[in-house]
Order: structure tokens, then sequence, then C-alpha cells
């Protein structure tokens, strides 16, 4: 039988909201766009939020992301030949961090993986993705795309069920997810029971793990993680008609402890602090970034005797030669550095281009990729930051050049390391 090409048409539809959009307009929270979805960027300001989520608590709202089912007696051989780590080193309820790739190593999406039971596991996507992978993950399981061009009859070795978890035809088994994060994180989660032993698991569970109780009276499964860098944040995975009750219990209890609600723009600062890539940015997109050019090579395991991709992916790695790394710029009140911004050596040679930027207490903070040799931290390197859409051009030939022009220069910056400390890195 002759497979597929795995293609994927993106198609836009209508502008979606979650379950908790009317709680966002009661808090009167600016919206935006994002894969999709209208979501909120913020409530007060992203400074203001991030703080929150540094010093006391935040509250998000990611509802956007897919959130899959796999199961059946094959859910964990389908997953570690779908998966660049090891999905059966999974015990009891954990959680890992992983890769999806297609047949020539490109990255489909980075991904978490929950072990809920010997034959039933949830996979968390990005929103951007979902629709992808879904139909990447059925195509797979239908035998019906190519998974190996060196053995284009290769196949899985049984059949999965797939379940869209996100959608209303899952019933009671129907999730959406929201984040709770920040150093009081535990605090307000402990303050919504009064049994003993949830307090306990509650307390016990460490990273990468992850518990299915009832908390407040609503069944829901909490993971300790997050996207923010934090030590101590969760994930609250729970049927949406659900959503608003627990969204509004957590503020009104957590008041005391200092939560506040925060929108994407707090998740993406915090996130860029803390080294975190985004898929599209600092993974895949424009570049065909892979993970061991976002220095998430760790996850990524070439012991495993095989995945889909793994061949490809081993030759492009051996031939890396650009790498992502973490800056800050020199001066504050400098105008705000963006994605494609060029980046360049003390020399003013091109080295390459950012791929997020972010404000932090005045001071810019910022991913790039870049040629790998100048990525120690420490580094001095340079940012042009370039004229904007629909702004006159900086770049005057030089025999044009009259008295008052202005040219452009380079920013001064600083290469950080790459990560703030070990702790911001999810776990292999």
């Amino acid at each position: 039988m002759l497979k597929e090409e795995f293609q994927y048409q993106e198609e836009k539809g209508e502008i979606k909201q979650t379950p908790l959009h009317q709680e966002h307009l009661k808090l009167g929270a600016t919206f935006i766009s994002f894969a999709g979805w209208q979501m909120p960027l913020c409530y007060t300001s992203i400074g203001e939020e991030h703080k929150a989520v540094r010093e006391t608590a935040a509250l998000f709202d990611v509802a956007h992301m897919g959130i899959m089912e796999i199961a059946g007696e094959h859910a964990a051989s389908f997953l570690d030949t779908v998966s660049t780590n090891y999905v059966r080193w999974l015990e009891g309820k954990q959680f890992q961090y992983n890769y999806l790739l297609d047949a020539d190593g490109n990255v489909l999406d980075d991904v978490i993986i929950y072990r809920r039971s010997r034959d039933k596991y949830m996979l968390v996507v990005n929103a951007v993705n979902e629709e992808k992978i879904w139909t990447w993950l059925n195509g797979v399981n239908s035998s019906k795309v190519l998974i190996d061009r060196d053995y284009p009859n290769k196949e899985m070795e049984g059949k999965i069920v797939l379940k869209n978890l996100k959608s209303s035809s899952s019933g009671k088994d129907q999730k959406v997810d929201m984040a709770l994060q920040g150093p009081n994180s535990l605090a307000i989660l402990q303050k919504l029971t009064k049994e003993k032993e949830l307090k306990r698991k509650l307390v016990k569970m460490r990273k990468g793990e992850f518990v299915e109780v009832k908390l407040a009276g609503i069944e829901m499964l909490i993971s300790h993680s997050g996207y923010t860098g934090e030590d101590i944040g969760y994930e609250l995975y729970l049927h949406p008609e659900k959503a608003p009750f627990i969204w509004n219990l957590l503020l009104k209890e957590g008041k005391e402890f200092g939560i506040k609600p925060a929108g994407l723009g707090a998740r993406d600062s915090t996130r860029i602090e803390a080294g975190l890539p985004l898929y599209g940015h600092e993974l895949a997109g424009k570049y065909s970034i892979t993970p061991a050019e976002a220095v998430y090579g760790a996850f990524v395991k070439f012991h495993k005797p095989y995945f889909i991709g793994r061949k490809r992916f081993l030759e492009r790695q051996v031939q890396m030669k650009m790498e992502i790394i973490r800056f800050k710029m020199k001066s504050k009140g400098i105008r705000m550095v963006k994605s494609e911004d060029p980046v360049v050596d003390e020399k003013g040679q091109y080295i390459g281009r950012v791929t997020s930027c972010t404000l932090v207490e005045g001071i810019q903070l910022g991913l790039a990729y870049v040629n790998k040799d100048f990525a120690e931290e420490g580094r001095k390197i340079g940012i042009f930051i370039l004229p904007r859409k629909g702004e006159v051009s900086a770049g005057i030939s030089k025999d044009q050049l009259k008295e008052g022009d202005k040219v452009l220069l380079h920013q001064e910056a600083l290469v950080l390391s790459r990560f703030p400390e070990e702790k911001s890195k999810p776990r292999a």
C-alpha cells in the first residue's frame, strides 16, 4: 500500500473564545488574537502581572491549548514511536516534555505527555498546532501517512484510540487548562480544601508529577508544571463548564496571597526571562530551529532504537552551526527590540536574528538565533533595531547623505547564561 506524504494546510476560521471569556470581560481585560483564539493580553499591565508571577501568584487562562487522549493496549508503543523522549520511562502519575517529528526530522510540535494509566495517556499541544497534530496522529494511526522514507511500508505495531478532549463529543471527559503560577500557588490551592490527604498530596507532588483529585468539589487533574520558569506552579485540567467557578474561586481565595489574573503578555515575558522556547520563534518556524539548536536536545533520546524522523534529525544535528542565546540590552530607555532584528558581533559581523524580546523592570531581555561560536555567556553583541512597518528606512546611500540625516546604528547587548538557573529547564 502506497503511503501518502503528510500535508497540512492551515485553514483560517472564526476567532474562538475560551469558556472564561465572560470572566475576562468582567475583569476589563485587553484582548489579542492568538492562534485563532481571542485571548486576554493583560488586565492591568504586563509588568504588574509578570511581577505577580515572580513574587506572589498569577492565574492564566490557557484553555486554547490542545488536549488529546491516546488510549488502548498499544498507546505507550504508539507514543514512543511518534515522539523523541522515552514515554515508557513514565511511571505512575508522571508527565514529560517531548517533541513530535515528521519523517524528515522537522519539529511538528513540542508537547507534554501525561501517563494517566498503563494504557491511557494525555497529550497537551500548542494551540497553533492543534489541528495539525490531530491530522498527523490520525494519519499515522490509520497507516495512511509515510513515517519512514527508508522503509516506506513501515507501520505502527497496533492501533490506538484517539480522542479530542477539548471537543464536546468527549462529554464528561472534556477538559480545558488553566495555570496557577508563582511562589504562593501551593498555599492558594491548599486553601481550597480541608482534606488533609489532599493537602498532603499537593505538598508531596514534585515537578513532573500530577494528581487526579476533587478540589472544591470539582474533578480535575492538577500537574506541577507551567510555562513561566517558576519552581512553584500548577496547571489545572477540568471540564470547561466548571472552569468559571474555579477561576473565580481561585481569585477570591487567593486575594490574601496577592493573586492576580494574568494574560498572554506576562506568559510571554516570563517564559522569555526564563529562556523557554516558543514554537515558531525559538523552535521550528522560519528557520526550522531544532531542539538541539534551542539547547533542548536532552529531550531527544537517540539511544531509543527508533522514533519517526530519527535518522534525518541526527543528520541535521551533526551539521548544527546555530544556537539560541539569551541576551539583555545594556541600556534602558531604548527602542523596543523585535523579532527579526539583526544581531552582530563586536566587529559588526552579522551572526543571526532576534527571535523574541520583552521588557522586565525597565531592561530588555530577549532570545536570538545566532552562530553558536558567539553563544558564550558574557560576550558582547550588537542589535540593529530595524525601522517598523510604515516608517522611513534609515538605509540611505552614502552618496546621498546630507547634514542631519540619521543612519542606523546597533545597540549594545550582552549574552546571558542560556537559562537564569538550571531549574528553569523542563525535566528530561
